[in-house]
């Protein structure tokens, strides 16, 4: 059985969206390492130290059920990889992700979507650049990283994969 899923792909790539649709489903609680990596506070957010998020991790992945998501790639984030029963490694095409940080921003700014952040212009270029250099730099660092966990990494370009694994689990 699946019980701890590592959910990772660039900004855009539908990380939250497929973490919450599988937490439905599998009925396991969903966190987002933005969340592990920024102390929310109603006087503004402070980024924790890389030592404060991997105790934080440390402790939620010591739970028999999760889902993490996130595009971190830092030390901190190693525990969950290796923890996690599965990884699916969101590989959305770039021109989608490009349309979809487009599209975030406008909805934002709108307030139809929430956001923990001011949607600013900075923020919007911001995300283009975090996209680029996940492509280019993290992407390759995190398969070169983690080469000894191919078994348990399930590349999704879409979402066809992802249904098509849940039913074979459902299938045993």
């Amino acid at each position: 059985m699946i019980n701890q899923i590592h959910i990772i792909g660039s900004v855009g790539s539908g990380k939250t969206t497929l973490a919450r649709e599988l937490s439905a489903i599998l009925n396991l609680p969903h966190l987002e390492l933005d969340n592990v990596s920024w102390e929310r506070r109603t006087s503004g957010d402070r980024r924790r130290t890389d030592e404060e998020c991997a105790a934080l991790l440390h402790t939620l992945v010591q739970s028999d059920k999760w889902i993490i998501e996130g595009v971190h790639t830092k030390e901190w984030v190693d525990t969950s990889f290796r923890n996690a029963d599965l990884i699916i490694f969101l590989d959305t095409p770039n021109h989608v992700r490009k349309f979809r940080i487009m599209r975030r921003y406008l909805l934002q700014k709108l307030k139809i979507e929430s956001s923990n952040y001011k949607p600013t212009k900075e923020i919007l270029f911001n995300m283009f650049k975090w996209n680029e250099h996940f492509e280019d730099v993290a992407k390759p660092e995190f398969f070169k990283k983690y080469a000894s966990l191919q078994d348990k990494i399930l590349i999704v370009k879409n979402k066809r994969p992802v249904d098509e694994y849940m039913q074979s689990l459902s299938a045993k």
